[in-house]
């Protein structure tokens, strides 16, 4: 950097236009070399990772395993901000400096789904923020509650018929692909119940346990260890091919044709963090994520890693948001 600057200083103090030209010139490359500089010593302080739902569902297991492993110099410290279908912490990071220290465990909801919900965003879901890397995607686990007499997506739909809006399903809020499933599945079966949103799925699990709702659309990595334990009963599965972690529960779509939903997670950053500092984090999420025992620990939870470069997150975050704009429209969803 000093060369890069004494160069500069050097060219500027020529008094001819052609010099002045190629002043201006190193003056640039000078930047660009303290724009180096600065990349190859970030992180300064520690970093905050902002995770937009409260402890313990898959945002939260998925921040706290990147927290661990990371090698950044400085510690990676957890910031669960829920509300507002995850928009309140979302929207914190949105309106943060962009320098690459503060950082959103985003998802389908906070970064797709909710700008076609809410009539009005806090923050702008593409415009303020940092592509960084998708991290991992995931089925959502259709589960009644144990006393509800269905064993089958038939048979819930049946009884749906039969009983219209006298069942509840939750969601640890509006506009997370949780409530969005539920508000698929009711468009394409010609079904009603009532959405229920809590401030998060803790919340909303003891519900669905002791009957109070009886339907949930959770993430698998939630769900499933609890529909292994019999506390809850698994119908079937969101995405279009059944997960290797429960192959022996089937997709929505084997009996309800066109359903399909996937929750996904990605980390993104404020908008314009320098592009070598995004290439930092890029390369950190990666080693990160394709450790044998992170992988492996993401599979039993299943959460299939699905990694990515800044663009095709971007590129990736583009089509959702077109995907689930219908979705909401053709649903009548809306945040109450």
């Amino acid at each position: 950097m000093k060369i890069c600057s004494e160069t500069a200083h050097t060219i500027q103090n020529g008094v001819s236009p052609l010099r002045r030209k190629l002043g201006l010139l190193m003056l640039g490359l000078g930047a660009l070399c303290s724009t180096g500089v600065s990349a190859q010593t970030f992180p300064t302080k520690p970093l905050r990772l902002v995770v937009t739902f409260p402890p313990g569902g898959a945002p939260d297991i998925l921040a706290r395993l990147f927290s661990e492993k990371a090698q950044l110099g400085f510690p990676v410290v957890i910031d669960n901000r829920p509300g507002a279908g995850g928009n309140i912490g979302a929207d914190n990071v949105a309106k943060a400096v962009g320098d690459g220290h503060t950082l959103v465990m985003g998802t389908v909801g906070t970064h797709s789904i909710n700008g076609a919900l809410y009539e009005k965003m806090p923050y702008d879901m593409v415009k303020d923020f940092s592509p960084i890397s998708l991290i991992a995607s995931a089925p959502n686990l259709l589960v009644v509650n144990n006393a509800l007499p269905v064993k089958s997506v038939p048979e819930l739909i049946t009884y749906m018929r039969a009983n219209p809006n006298k069942l509840s399903f939750g969601s640890p809020g509006i506009g997370t692909s949780v409530h969005v499933s539920g508000e698929l599945f009711k468009s394409l079966t010609g079904t009603s119940m009532t959405h229920v949103p809590y401030k998060g799925r803790q919340f909303a699990i003891p519900d669905l346990i002791g009957g109070s709702i009886q339907v949930m659309f959770d993430n698998m990595p939630s769900a499933l260890p609890m529909a292994k334990e019999g506390k809850i009963r698994a119908l079937a599965q969101t995405t279009a091919r059944r997960s290797p972690a429960a192959p022996d529960v089937p997709t929505v779509s084997e009996f309800v044709p066109g359903f399909e939903a996937t929750t996904w997670f990605a980390m993104f950053a404020p908008a314009n963090v320098p592009r070598p500092v995004i290439d930092r984090l890029n390369a950190e999420v990666l080693r990160v994520f394709k450790l044998p025992d992170v992988q492996e620990r993401l599979k039993t939870l299943g959460l299939d890693a699905v990694l990515s470069s800044p663009e095709e997150l971007a590129r990736y975050q583009a089509s959702e948001i077109t995907k689930w704009a219908k979705v909401v429209k053709d649903s009548g969803a809306k945040a109450e």
